[in-house]
């Protein structure tokens, strides 16, 4: 009679679904990551607090994969410190303030009819729905942090705050009122600091060479004497609507000079600009004539006039400046101190005067062409300026022609800038530079790389523009008198403080005009004085953030644009408010960085390489990434009609597997191809877990280990050590890259396949236990949801044991076995492992033609025979002899056994074990098949082999 031998077996079995169930989701998240942060909060030692200050996101619009990334990676570092036994503080923040959000809540024609206090009601209104919309998102991607306590930069807390800090900042000299070029944004209607702008790298401008008259002194120049005719400057510039602004023009005095005949006249060039401008002043084919030839420290003596600035104006002069040189233009260059950096320190250090005559919205005034105001007032210097002004100048104008270059663009309204001197605030970085600079050389930074750049932006600024012309922002505390004259002192700045807290910051825009409880009592009569227009740069707002915390921070971590943004701004404005403060604060022992580690991620691209963009339409949320929108739907079987639309939505565990496994330091690539490998991934550790689950017996607990299992907890402890030293490492596509091989080589191809005959057939020992464990323990920062699904579905006798503590809270250190139960040498074993891998290998690369030729099926239905000259192979092997068919998967194995000169088909390998070559032999069985466990070992057909008989015992059905 024949027997159904398949219930005698233990088959693994496990209701943990291949695909996570959206139904379950929410209650997933909630308890490993909102009720997890708030378990860590109290039972993780508070006394040595991992704290990661959050760089506030912008509360102006929906999440993409950016964001995800971004607070991914930050939840994997906090969930790793957890690991390691320390408490964590989290507490999200968002940037509120500013033009974006301004704009996004009136549109720019609407503001110009509303009310400053209007305005900011509607941009505080869209902001705070953005924030809670924004954190709903996070929340989804199974991220950890005190929510509830968030802050925002518009809470009156912060803006105190950050008052404070102004006022420090004031009293210590460092903000000061100018009237100099700053980046002006006329699209905005405000100034842009340099992290507000983005360089178009494909601009296109009118550039010109434009001549100016020399007035007199040129006849003592050499080649001049007797000359009848007018002698030119000759310059060239990219931006001709500069030109009415012209205040003198600079060459350098250890440059030589030519002086060329064109016509009756001459004009001016340097003399290694000639050959490039010979054409230009004497046509083609011509050979200029060089008059004289002159340094230029001699054309220092000499003056010229600008037409532009009217029948009235006075003459102005040629000066030195050390950034000119021959490289491009004439070697003379047009200085307009109102409208470039270089110009105004030039012009400055010799008290030329400056002008800018284009208002706010960058458009003409009646300064820019006295004698007759209406040819350029209210023209854009941006589209027609240009073009209008050389139209002025008429004959003067030698050549004009367009011009690609770099430029810098207003980066919110993806339009050009200009620049133009206008009153602004400016925090002084100069003064500050040096021990700011010194700070970071304590700074731990991730990747290296990012210490240069960061150094590299402070060393070039010297100060900071930090007004801006919008009523959406903290406001600078200044009072105006009746003159335009800025009062802010530390009384000033503290009288105004105290009425805002009092009324709040929005009464600062829409109490009356002369209200006098703003003005403090010394000042005089209230009346003389008003209240300033002008807010904080919104970097000014973000870079105050430390102030919300009582130390050093250990980690911030964001994008690598915020070299010139947040990183920057937060460093300078700590520093300015704590180097020089006297010991006795307190301030100096807490690290003048507010960061002990600083980490930069890259931007994500598209599949083909693109930097993800709204105007290209290439966005990808993360949504799409959790609900698998990105790729192909699942075939489902269903007989008859159209079967339904099924994704693969595999959640955020997904999202957060392409964080890890991608290398942040560099951009990261999102798109179909990564998902795919992703999922495959995510679906190989579901895989893993299924069969982990049910497989586990109670009974493994008491059941002896064998080498098998001591070589599996030894491979586990080094993928463990591994992933341990990678996620300290920051370096979390290493963790990714480590499970992978140990999942792939160690456990399935190795331990899994070789432990099924006894799992299933035998006693059901091993040690899956520890690897499930171990296993989740590894997973637990990356996929925190998936773990808590699979502790979720664990047997029962494992729920029933109240002593097993859950993998999200375990120690990473913890033992994941009793040490008592290790009972093998491991030093032996470890020497070992390498020799039974190269058999092991050996023998399936035997097997391969066996299998072609169609004489071998399963692995079990062979004899292996290996031939092992001696030394430490032969004694390694023969101490496990007892094992060694389980471990290779094979019905049996002898070692050094006569291979017969007769058989039905025989094949081998050669493999080196410490420089001994050895052979594996892969023969038919010896004996017939066991109908239960399949292997070789039965003494006749049909009949159970003596270890299944005594485990089945008698009569089975």
């Amino acid at each position: 009679m024949s027997k159904n031998w398949a219930s005698t077996l233990r088959l693994p079995k496990s209701t943990f679904p291949p695909r996570p169930l959206p139904q379950h989701r929410d209650q997933y998240i909630k308890r490993s990551a909102d009720d997890f942060y708030k378990w860590q909060a109290t039972h993780r030692p508070a006394d040595d607090t991992f704290v990661l200050h959050d760089g506030p996101p912008y509360a102006n619009g929906s999440l993409h994969a950016g964001h995800a990334l971004n607070k991914i990676l930050k939840d994997i570092i906090i969930r790793v410190k957890v690991q390691q036994g320390r408490q964590v503080s989290y507490i999200p923040g968002w940037d509120c303030h500013g033009l974006p959000i301004e704009l996004k809540a009136v549109s720019a024609a609407e503001g110009k009819h509303m009310t400053a206090g209007a305005i900011r009601a509607a941009a505080r209104d869209l902001a705070s729905k953005t924030v809670v919309e924004q954190m709903q998102s996070f929340r989804t991607y199974g991220v950890m942090a005190d929510w509830d306590q968030r802050w925002t930069t518009m809470d009156m807390d912060f803006e105190i705050k950050q008052l404070r800090l102004f006022q420090q900042m004031a009293g210590r000299g460092l903000i000061y009122r100018k009237y100099k070029p700053v980046y002006w944004s006329p699209s905005s209607g405000t100034a842009l600091a340099e992290a507000e702008l983005e360089y178009n790298e494909d601009h296109l401008s009118r550039a010109a060479y434009v001549r100016f008259p020399i007035t007199s002194g040129y006849s003592q120049l050499p080649g001049m004497e007797g000359f009848s005719g007018q002698l030119f400057a000759l310059i060239w510039t990219t931006t001709p609507w500069t030109l009415p602004a012209n205040k003198a023009i600079a060459v350098r005095e250890d440059l030589t000079y030519h002086i060329i005949r064109t016509g009756d006249d001459a004009i001016l060039v340097a003399e290694g600009c000639l050959d490039r401008l010979a054409q230009l002043l004497v046509g083609e084919g011509n050979t200029a004539e060089i008059l004289g030839t002159v340094q230029g420290s001699q054309l220092t003596q000499l003056q010229y006039t600008n037409a532009l600035r009217g029948r009235a104006a006075s003459s102005q002069p040629i000066i030195h400046a050390p950034f000119v040189t021959a490289d491009s233009g004439s070697g003379l260059v047009h200085c307009a101190p109102g409208h470039g950096f270089d110009d105004y320190v030039a012009c400055s250090a010799l008290g030329i005067p400056v002008s800018a005559p284009v208002d706010n919205d960058g458009l003409f005034t009646d300064e820019a062409y006295p004698d007759d105001p209406e040819r350029l007032r209210g023209i854009s210097v941006l589209q027609n300026g240009g073009a209008t002004v050389l139209g002025l100048l008429g004959h003067d104008v030698l050549n004009v022609h367009e011009y690609h270059h770099k430029y810098p663009y207003d980066w919110r309204t993806k339009q050009p800038i200009i620049i133009r001197a206008t009153a602004q605030w400016f925090a002084d970085v100069d003064s500050i530079k040096e021990p700011a600079l010194k700070a970071l050389d304590e700074v731990h930074f991730v990747p290296e790389a990012g210490k240069k750049r960061l150094e590299a932006f402070v060393k070039g600024r010297s100060e900071w523009c930090i007004s801006r012309q919008r009523a959406w922002g903290v406001p600078i505390p200044a009072l105006y008198d009746t003159s335009g004259n800025a009062v802010m002192t530390e009384e000033t700045i503290e009288h105004i403080i105290s009425v805002i807290q009092k009324r709040g910051t929005d009464a600062w825009w829409t109490d009356d005009k002369y209200d006098p409880v703003w003005i403090p009592a010394s000042l005089g009569s209230p009346v003389e004085y008003t209240r300033g227009r002008d807010t904080m740069d919104v970097w000014f707002d973000s870079g105050s953030s430390w102030t919300q915390l009582d130390r050093q921070a250990d980690l911030y971590l964001e994008g690598s644009d915020q070299h010139r943004g947040w990183f920057q701004s937060s460093l300078l404005t700590r520093v300015a408010a704590m180097v020089g403060q006297p010991p006795s604060t307190g301030m100096t022992s807490l690290g003048l960085a507010p960061f002990k580690t600083l980490i930069t991620h890259g931007f994500t691209l598209d599949k083909d390489g693109k930097k993800m963009s709204k105007s290209m339409g290439n966005i990808i949320s993360a949504d799409q990434v959790m609900d698998g929108s990105l790729l192909l739907p699942l075939k489902v079987k269903k007989k008859g009609g159209n079967a339904p639309v099924v994704r693969d939505a595999l959640g955020p565990d997904a999202l957060r597997l392409w964080v890890a496994g991608s290398d942040y330091t560099r951009d990261i690539v999102l798109g179909e191809p990564v998902l795919k490998a992703i999922h495959q991934s995510l679906i190989k550790y579901r895989t893993t877990i299924k069969m982990l689950i049910g497989s586990m017996h109670e009974s493994a607990r008491s059941t002896p280990l064998t080498a098998l299992d001591h070589i599996a907890i030894i491979q586990l402890k080094d993928v463990m050590a591994e992933v341990a030293m990678a996620y300290d490492k920051h370096e979390f596509n290493k963790v990714s890259n480590s499970l992978n091989r140990w999942i792939a080589n160690d456990l399935s191809a190795f331990y899994l396949e070789a432990l099924k005959d006894r799992l299933y057939c035998a006693d059901g020992g091993g040690v899956l236990e520890a690897i499930f464990l171990g296993f989740l323990r590894m997973l637990t920062p990356v996929t925190p949801v998936l773990v808590e699904e699979a502790w979720e579905y664990r047997p029962e006798w494992l729920q029933r044991d109240a002593s097993v503590v859950h993998p999200l809270k375990q120690l990473y250190s913890s033992p994941v076995i009793d040490p008592s139960r290790l009972t093998y040498d491991e030093t032996a074993l470890r020497a070992a492992i390498p020799i039974l891998t190269s058999a092991h290998t050996a023998i399936k690369a035997a097997s391969e033609p066996a299998r072609a030729s169609k004489v071998l099926g399963s692995s079990l239905q062979c004899t292996v025979v290996l031939e092992v000259p001696g030394g430490e192979a032969l004694k390694s092997l023969e101490a496990y002899a007892d094992e060694l068919e389980a471990m290779f998967v094979v019905s049996s194995v002898e070692i050094n056994a006569a291979i017969p000169a007769e058989c039905a088909w025989k094949y081998s390998e050669v493999f080196e074990v410490g420089g001994v070559k050895c052979t594996a032999w892969v023969l038919p069985p010896r004996q017939d098949k066991c109908p239960r466990c399949w292997r070789y070992v039965a003494l006749k057909e049909d009949a159970l082999c003596g270890r299944c008989e005594e485990v089945v015992g008698e009569g089975v059905d």
